[in-house]
């Protein structure tokens, strides 16, 4: 596929979305022109700068997960995985509670299973009905998934072009009501914005057979039907009714009202601020429009998140692209040029044409019911109902389409071991296993049944996915990754770092406690990962800069030699190995362990008799029998096998030249010799006066450890013991030292210490 079909067009249909026909009027309304746009600014700069990946990877199934799991590791690339799983999951959720809104709110408001007369209750109906409803949408729309993705691929043509003519449908009516409005009165009580649901006529009374009786409105606010003896409302007593034009139209200057925010509290009456009202506080009547959540910068933020994410598109789709390197950059920024135009020119529009309390009108009950947005559309406000509608069943079946093969690529890697079944299909190779995981996750997404809840979930969740792929872009240019050969020429790794920022940024404005569960989410999978230890190892760039980083340390380590406040001694254990490439003396890895409790520099070493070319197997062995034991006794450390033609010139090797740098040890561990007086063979003795000699002209400290057999294990525990010390040699402290280490280890901390001192 080219560029058009294989990226702008997908890309497209994935960042249109409900919260622009269902949420950005009311976004508008609430936060002001100016903060709405900065808003909506601020997202879509984020999501703009994770364009690097793809456009030199066949980046195969999994998308962005393919990408991270490649470039930061197996840990990372399972942790945010996982999190844009889950994120694309409840976005599924997120639209099938968008089509069932639009669906019982605007289109069939009859089709409600659960009614309530009382005001208070009427709200937890319609919940239940959207936790119904949507239950029954989420089963369908698994059962055509199920059936083949074919029919889902064949429909999204048809979805895409719903969302483009309800966008055009809005550009037509902005432009129609400069000169020619719609009608859409607004009733007023003073500056209080009445539901017109329940009213027959905007006024206190109406005229039937020429006489003056009270209207609906009247009986909402006096206790009796007749003008007299009836106790009203103080509020409705001293203000007058009065209709407003909701579409007031792109001519009429409403965009100077519209400018500032209007944050309020859960319960508020909708007010108009410019209207005429007599102080008086009056009681809450429900017939009034209420705010139904508490509105505030960073909910609207966590809120509108969403309606931007989509970017990876043609990325997911890079194998099936003809030119991935070219069409992914320019498809993704030109399709991030247009939505980004769209939204931002919906909100000077719809901040230009449509009164401030309706927009802030979530539901539409000042305009008899009707969608905000489509009220504003030309020819017709069911054009936006209807292409709203079905736009977001497409999305819905894009996401539970796109979710479970991305679960399905993250168990086929085997880097998560419980996860492995989902990683099974059919014979035609859908997911079914992770397509029923996806429907019981969304499943809890719908229970929530509030959109304005589940948006912010998926909000975490995605920008915790941007934060890391930009982060992976970042660090790749900056460590020069040779396999990371980005060709899109503005690219720049200040930029990842700008959108690695601004991603962090959103998530703790949007909502810190979210941010906080996402990330120790996150945190969880990447503990696990690499507690199981991941099988795959795809060169991440995590190593590249644990290298640089050692090698920015080992290059500070040069500049001197460390204070003696710092000295502490930094262990070259030497073993010996017996014809079965056996350690003989295992204690002593027992001895530097306890001795070190993982502080500091211990290196293993041994020398095998031999020639290198002939000895190079018996070498890799014997290496891998010490890294066994230096792991059964939780020695952390490094391994150094020699192979030399006599034992006392690869002993004088490893003394030379174990460690790098300023990583050197400074002391050397070795054995006593046993038995040396009765051996036959005089190399015992003089290895060891000759490692002795080669030790003292190194400028190194000496350990000689004697009958080390008998020194304790670390899993055996003593409740009490000694520890003597003959100070007979001046040595600068070094034997005193030597104790003080050992009993920091758990099992000599109850020891005691007895000094002998000469």
């Amino acid at each position: 596929m080219g560029t058009f079909m294989g990226v702008y067009l997908p890309c497209l249909q994935n960042i249109f979305g409900v919260i622009l026909f269902l949420r950005l009027t009311w976004v508008v309304g609430t936060a002001g022109v100016l903060q709405a746009f900065a808003i909506v600014l601020i997202c879509c700069c984020c999501v703009s700068t994770a364009l690097a990946p793809g456009d030199h990877l066949n980046v195969a199934t999994g998308g962005s997960y393919f990408m991270i799991s490649r470039a930061l590791g197996p840990e990372f690339g399972g942790a945010v995985g996982l999190c844009f799983y889950l994120g694309t999951t409840f976005a599924a959720a997120m639209y099938i509670l968008g089509a069932i809104e639009i669906f019982l709110v605007y289109i069939v408001p009859r089709a409600a299973i659960f009614r309530s007369d009382d005001a208070l209750k009427e709200a937890a109906a319609m919940l239940n009905n959207m936790r119904v409803y949507g239950t029954a949408f989420l089963v369908l729309m698994v059962l055509v998934v199920f059936i083949g993705v074919r029919y889902v691929n064949k429909f999204a043509s048809l979805f895409l072009a719903c969302v483009i003519v309800s966008i055009l449908a809005i550009y037509a009516g902005a432009i129609k009501s400069s000169f020619a409005p719609p009608h859409f009165p607004v009733c007023m009580l003073g500056n209080r914005t009445l539901s017109s649901r329940h009213i027959d006529v905007c006024s206190k009374t109406k005229e039937i057979n020429n006489m003056t009786v009270p209207s609906k409105l009247w009986r909402f606010f006096c206790n009796s039907s007749q003008f007299f003896n009836a106790t009203c409302d103080e509020y409705f007593v001293h203000n007058n009714v009065t209709s407003i034009q909701g579409i007031p139209g792109l001519a009429s200057g409403i965009i100077t009202e519209n400018l500032w925010s209007n944050y309020l509290p859960k319960g508020e009456i909708i007010e108009k601020p410019s209207a005429k009202s007599s102080d008086v506080l009056g009681s809450l009547n429900h017939e009034y429009v209420l705010v139904d959540i508490t509105t505030s910068f960073t909910l609207l933020v966590g809120i509108f998140f969403p309606s931007v994410t989509g970017i990876m598109a043609g990325s997911n789709r890079s194998g099936d692209l003809k030119d991935a390197q070219k069409s992914i950059p320019i498809g993704t920024i030109l399709a991030i040029l247009t939505t980004s135009f769209v939204y931002l020119s919906n909100v000077v529009l719809f901040g230009a044409c449509i009164e401030g309390v309706v927009l802030r009108d979530k539901f539409g009950d000042a305009v008899k019911g009707n969608l905000v947005v489509g009220t504003l559309s030309w020819p017709s406000p069911w054009v936006i109902v209807i292409g709203s509608f079905f736009s977001t069943c497409g999305a819905g079946l894009q996401s539970l389409t796109g979710a479970p093969r991305l679960l399905q690529a993250i168990a086929k890697d085997n880097i998560i071991p419980f996860l492995r079944v989902f990683g099974h299909s059919k014979a035609n190779g859908e997911p079914t296993w992770a397509l029923l995981l996806t429907a019981a996750i969304a499943e809890l997404g719908i229970l929530i049944a509030s959109l304005d809840l589940v948006a912010p979930i998926l909000s975490m969740f995605f920008l915790m996915c941007y934060l890391f792929v930009n982060l992976a872009c970042a660090l790749q240019t900056l460590l020069r990754t040779p396999n990371w050969r980005p060709r899109f020429r503005y690219y720049h790794w200040a930029l990842s770092f700008m959108g690695m920022s601004i991603c962090l940024a959103l998530m703790f404005i949007s909502s810190w406690y979210y941010a906080i569960v996402a990330m120790v989410i996150a945190g969880m999978i990447y503990k696990y990962i690499e507690y199981q230890g991941a099988e795959k190892e795809w060169g991440d760039g995590i190593r590249g800069l644990s290298l640089s980083a050692a090698r920015f340390a080992l290059l500070r380590l040069e500049e001197g030699p460390p204070h003696t406040k710092n000295w502490r001694p930094q262990l070259l254990v030497l073993l010996k190995l017996d014809e079965d490439l056996h350690v003989k003396h295992p204690r002593l890895l027992t001895f530097a362990s306890q001795l070190k409790a993982g502080k500091g520099l211990t290196i293993v070493g041994s020398v095998i008799v031999g020639n290198f070319l002939e000895n190079y197997g018996e070498a890799l062995a014997a290496e891998q029998t010490i890294k066994h034991l230096m792991e059964a006794e939780k020695v952390k450390g490094f391994c150094q096998l020699v192979v030399a033609a006599k034992l006392r010139e690869g002993i004088s090797h490893l003394i030379q030249s174990c460690g790098l740098g300023g990583m050197k040890h400074n002391t050397v561990v070795m054995g006593w010799p046993n038995g040396w007086r009765q051996s036959e063979d005089a190399r015992a003795w003089k290895t060891f006066i000759g490692t002795v000699r080669v030790t003292t002209a190194a400028h190194l400290a000496l350990l000689v450890a004697k009958n080390i057999s008998f020194f304790p294990s670390n899993v055996e525990q003593f409740s009490e013991g000694n520890i003597d010390v003959w100070w007979i040699v001046h040595d600068g402290g070094m034997l005193m030292l030597l104790p003080f280490l050992l009993k920091q280890h758990k099992n000599q901390k109850s020891w005691k210490l007895f000094w002998a001192l000469q």
